[in-house]
């Protein structure tokens, strides 16, 4: 059984069950959702009946239930929509209605809609249906969802408690259409690549590899679509293009992740200069579309800057950027002087060194962090990839560029070598390099010589990674807030007994509650804060979250972690609180407007009159290392009830 299910849940969906209601229908009549109900009856005054019916429907995120009446929040993708029950209108559905749903529940309402005397756009409930008695618990909902790996492991979690979420993932949407449209109105037909291949091929990476039984064969997961867009410009299409997942077995980080999606366009008859015309025109209508502007706020190294994606943008030359940002002008150095360069800076290699992969090194070490506007970085040494043609007025480069932005590649296009006795040449030293040992060189690919050899018209090649593009547009931080389900390790089951105990004596849990509250308010709040903590830290706080008994009945662990108790007055808790924030420490709190609101919005209102040392703290916690603030700790004394 799953650690998730939460036992008076499963009573209450047994107890539905006996009762001769089915918690699991299949369809439900939804009219309206709680976006549009909550615009369009916003003007109604308060106190103010309408006759209009609606039925909508939602999960249950808030419940107060007063006697005879109740209040209900229901949760759907457009937002909340505050319902009101009552046993007036009910009769004995009431009951059910408050007594058997929990947080969670998804249900299914029709009435009419009134403006409460608060103010707040409500539906009197006439009718309720249970479309679905969930068996798990949310989490704890005064601090939502925050812990970063459960955000990307239990995604449906992150959108359910963390509603805005969704709205990163409509504008991921809306930029997607953006670009399809862009390109289907500029003549470009939409194909689809293999993502299982006999051989890999269009980038210089590490590839996944697999095997097809029905062959006894070993096969790779694609890494680039692009020897396959060519082999169709070989065949007579002009113009094409493909968003498709790439998957390279490398870095996870910030900027990459192991599966990605990616645009790649190819044109006949024109070079990257088009190419580069095309990428400032797709970014400046999808910023366009998401935000009204080509402007965008982003962070960069904890700094606030402003984007600008309006064509054209600046462009300029490897060699030129190693010269403006990192001072040095590699273009009359010999190879012997550049390398140097590249050891002076401490700067690490594969392969064999030459001029053209030094002078890649020292962009890469000098230059690309300061490339914060978009800016195209053009021609390239000739040997950062195989698939190029030749610079027209420098042999040692090739017409090459990517695109640069917050000091990270957002995109990657060519010239495209259509040179087929060339392109074997360059195919077949990356073959010799990949069996030399480098992981990331070109192997032959025989299929698509033979394709070459046709003839491939002069052409355009671009392609750009759409995650890094939603990162941007969409003003999140990493790579996997754009991703829905972005790659995760899985989760470490059990610890050893000597990491156990090293954890459990490097930090504690303190909670400090007020000294002039009476024991059982005390004991509500200390409660309050554990949950807190237990559900929302940043540490791993247990080993394993359940223990199961002879009868195999869920038992839920204790933390790793000591938690102490201890007396304070509103100053020292407040004082505690400052040293956790400047010391860059999760702070919980549980106030007395946590106590006494009843929605999100009446706490948010309360704690944004205040200033932190003016909260009225109930009790205040903190997971801690071993040795912060001992001073300030040791001057108060314990509420009795520590271990």
């Amino acid at each position: 059984m799953s650690q998730y299910i939460d036992q008076s849940k499963l009573q209450k969906l047994q107890e539905l069950k006996e009762a001769g209601i089915n918690p699991y229908p299949y369809t439900y009549n939804q009219s309206h959702h709680a976006k549009e109900v909550n615009e369009t009856y916003s003007s109604l005054q308060k106190g103010e009946h309408t006759d209009v019916t609606v039925s909508v429907a939602g999960r249950v995120m808030l419940k107060r239930v007063m006697g005879k009446a109740a209040f209900f929040h229901l949760q759907d993708q457009t937002g909340r929509i505050q319902i009101y029950l009552s046993t007036d209108l009910l009769g004995p559905l009431y009951d059910v209605l408050t007594k058997k749903l929990d947080l969670g529940d998804i249900i299914g309402v029709e009435g009419h809609i009134f403006k409460t005397k608060m103010g707040e756009v409500t539906v009197e409930v006439k009718s309720a249906e249970i479309l679905c008695k969930s068996i798990a618990m949310l989490p704890e909902k005064y601090h939502g969802l925050k812990d970063i790996e459960i955000k990307y492991r239990q995604r449906y979690l992150d959108l359910i408690m963390n509603p805005e979420v969704k709205d990163v993932f409509h504008k991921r949407s809306l930029m997607m259409k953006v670009i399809r449209d862009f390109f289907a109105e500029k003549g470009f037909m939409e194909v689809e690549t293999p993502t299982l291949q006999t051989i890999y091929g269009g980038a210089n990476a590490k590839p996944f590899i697999t095997h097809i039984n029905a062959w006894n064969l070993k096969m790779y997961l694609s890494i680039s679509p692009e020897l396959f867009l060519k082999r169709l410009l070989v065949g007579g299409f002009e113009k094409v293009f493909t968003i498709c997942k790439n998957f390279r077995n490398e870095d996870v980080d910030p900027t990459h992740n192991p599966e990605f999606t990616m645009l790649e366009i190819y044109q006949s008859y024109v070079d990257y200069n088009t190419m580069m015309d095309y990428l400032e025109q797709v970014y400046e209508k999808a910023c366009i579309a998401l935000h009204g502007t080509t402007k965008v706020k982003q962070k960069y190294r904890e700094q606030e800057v402003e984007l600008d994606f309006k064509a054209p943008w600046k462009r300029m030359t490897m060699i030129d950027a190693i010269k403006q940002y990192g001072n040095i002008d590699v273009t009359t150095m010999t190879e012997e002087k550049i390398k140097h360069l590249v050891h002076e800076h401490k700067i690490e290699y594969e392969g064999t060194f030459s001029w053209g992969l030094g002078v890649q090194l020292l962009f890469e070490e000098l230059v690309e962090d300061k490339l914060i506007q978009p800016i195209h970085i053009i021609d390239h040494p000739k040997e950062s990839t195989p698939l190029c043609k030749p610079c027209r007025y420098d042999e040692r480069l090739i017409e090459r560029f990517e695109s640069f932005c917050l000091g990270m590649e957002i995109s990657n296009a060519y010239s495209e070598l259509n040179d087929p006795v060339l392109q074997r040449e360059l195919l077949e030293e990356q073959a010799k390099q990949l069996r030399a040992g480098s992981t990331e060189a070109h192997p032959m690919d025989e299929d698509f010589i033979a394709a070459m050899e046709y003839g491939m018209a002069p052409a355009g090649g671009l392609g750009f990674g759409i995650d890094r593009m939603a990162v941007i547009l969409t003003q999140q931080d990493a790579i996997r807030d754009v991703i829905l389900f972005p790659t995760t390790k899985p989760v470490q089951e059990t610890l050893s007994e000597k990491e156990a105990e090293k954890i459990y004596r490097s930090k504690k849990i303190v909670v400090i509650a007020d000294e002039n509250l009476n024991p059982g308010v005390v004991a509500n709040a200390i409660g309050q804060l554990g949950i807190a903590i237990g559900g929302h830290s940043k540490e791993k706080l247990f080993e394993t979250t359940t223990l199961h008994d002879a009868e195999n009945r869920i038992h839920y662990t204790d933390s790793l972690y000591p938690m102490t108790n201890l007396a304070g007055s509103q100053k020292e808790m407040a004082e505690f609180a400052m040293l956790c924030y400047k010391a860059n420490i999760q702070f919980f709190d549980f106030s007395d407007i946590m106590r006494r609101a009843h929605t999100d919005n009446q706490m948010q209102k309360g704690y944004g009159a205040l200033k932190t040392k003016e909260i009225g703290y109930l009790a205040v916690g903190a997971l801690i290392p071993e040795d912060f603030a001992k001073e300030f700790i040791s001057k108060l004394t314990l509420f009795g009830m520590n271990t």
